[in-house]
Formats: structure tokens, sequence, C-alpha cells
């Protein structure tokens, strides 16, 4: 893979790691569009570049994300429910991110078989984008006065599990749940940002395993300037998407972003369907 298009991914995966648009689905569209063939390094590659992007929400959300909680314990609170109050941020970040962690184990395989397929993203963008059109007026009923319980956490981690189908996107499924659960859509926004933190570490930590595990030191090590340059490009990229998208979702909502997935989803399936080559360079 060249400097090009390592940066080209890059930038793709920063701007759509957010946004409910799916950034999986992008970076596979993308690898195609550009020729890149799937090796075992470059499904390696979109994931560890993930990690670039998870900075981006600990560097502009760095004074929320180190935080414990002050508030008094709930009265007649034993040791471990005063310990977990204290720590509540984080405790609650680990129940949405149990659910992931442990589907993502037990089905890797299976996921990594659908990162072959660019019809299954262009079929989920479509489904997500209809689902978004409609998804404000469904949801649209969240306060900052509605209690944030583990329960709930709970809740949103299943959702974050669909996004394992390419092309249904993290941020969508994860802000969509929180939605569900009461959330505004700022909150729910900014919790996703958070709960990917875990999520994508963890995610990027796996397949480094699984690429040394299987004899991949040399490859890393060969590749290291690709990887270092992708994170950098993600991150940086990143950080203006995230601002852009609060501010933008804040006022108008996902119904923009769903006509995009449809439109996005329609235009591969169609090239798909006609036995096109998604491949330009």
């Amino acid at each position: 893979m060249s400097i090009f298009e390592t940066i080209i991914i890059a930038i793709v995966e920063g701007l759509t790691e957010f946004l409910p648009v799916s950034s999986t689905g992008h970076m596979i569209i993308t690898q195609n569009l550009l020729g890149v063939e799937s090796t075992e390094f470059v499904k390696a590659f979109t994931f560890i570049i993930q990690f670039g992007a998870i900075l981006s929400v600990v560097v502009l959300y760095w004074k929320r994300f180190f935080q414990l909680n002050h508030t008094p314990a709930p009265e007649g609170a034993n040791g471990i429910q005063r310990f977990l109050h204290k720590f509540d941020f984080y405790w609650k970040l680990f129940v949405a991110f149990v659910p992931a962690a442990v589907l993502g184990l037990l089905f890797s395989d299976a996921i990594d078989a659908m990162l072959e397929s660019v019809m299954v993203v262009a079929i989920m963008l479509i489904v997500g984008g209809v689902f978004m059109l409609f998804c404000d007026k469904i949801f649209n009923k969240g306060s900052d006065k509605t209690p944030f319980t583990e329960k709930r956490a709970f809740m949103v981690g299943l959702f974050q599990c669909i996004s394992m189908i390419p092309g249904v996107s993290r941020s969508m499924a994860t802000i969509v749940g929180g939605m569900s659960q009461g959330m505004t859509r700022k909150a729910a926004a900014e919790f996703s940002f958070f709960l990917a933190v875990p999520t994508m570490f963890g995610a990027t930590l796996y397949k480094m395993y699984k690429l040394l595990k299987e004899g991949g030191t040399e490859l890393i090590l060969n590749n290291m300037t690709t990887l270092i340059v992708g994170n950098v490009v993600a991150f940086v990229v990143a950080m203006l998407a995230i601002k852009f998208f609060i501010e933008y979702v804040q006022k108008y909502g996902f119904k923009a972003f769903g006509w995009y997935r449809i439109i996005v989803g329609g235009i591969i399936l169609v090239l798909l369907l006609t036995g096109h080559n998604l491949t330009i360079i």
C-alpha cells in the first residue's frame, strides 16, 4: 500500500468514524476504488488506524474523560456501590463495552469474512439510511434529566453490536441506542464517542495480537511508516469531524446522513448489480 493510498484511506477513516455513515463500509469502498488488495495487513490496517481516531476523542474531551464522580453516593450504599459511584463514568463505559467485546471475540472470523463484501456494505448503507430518515421522529423525546443507569448503558452496548455488520455504522448504532434510552442527540453522540475509546482500542489490540500471533511481526515492522502516517492523519481529520458533527446534529438531526447513505449505497449497489468493477485506479 502506497503512502498516497494510506493517506486517502486514513482521511476516510477520520471523516467517517464518528459520523453515522459507517467508517468500515467507506474504507472498504475506498479500498476497492483505489484497487488496494485486501491482504491480511490491509485488513489489520483499517482497524489499527482507528487508534488515531479514538485519540481525538480523548484530546477533545480530556476533562470529561479523566474524571471521577465526586457527588455523594446514594444513602445506604455499601462499600462496592460507593466505589462504583466514584468511578461511575468508567463503570458505565465498561458495562456498555462488554456486549461488543464478547460477541467480537466469538464471531471474529465471521466479521472478517463480511469485510470482504462490498455488497453487504451497500445494502446496509441503504437500510441504515432509510432508518435514519425517521429516527429523529421515533426517538426525539430525549431529556438531559433522564438518569443514565447501568441498564441503559448495557442497552446501548447491545445496539453497538449491530455495527459489527459492515455498513451499519458503530456511531449510528450507539447514538440510536442512546436516544432509545431517553438521551438527547448531543448526549447520545458524546457517549458514542466515549464508548468508541475502549471499543476501538480493544479491536485494535486484538487485531495486532492476531497479526503478531500469525507471524506478522516483520509485516508490521516493514509497514511501520504506513501505520504511523495512517494514525496521524486519522487523528487530525477525526478531530475536525467531531466538532462539525456535534454542532450539525444538534441543529439539523440525522436526515441528511440518511439521504447520503441511501445515495452512496444505491450507487454502489447499482454498479455491482450491473457487473461494474469499482476500481478506478
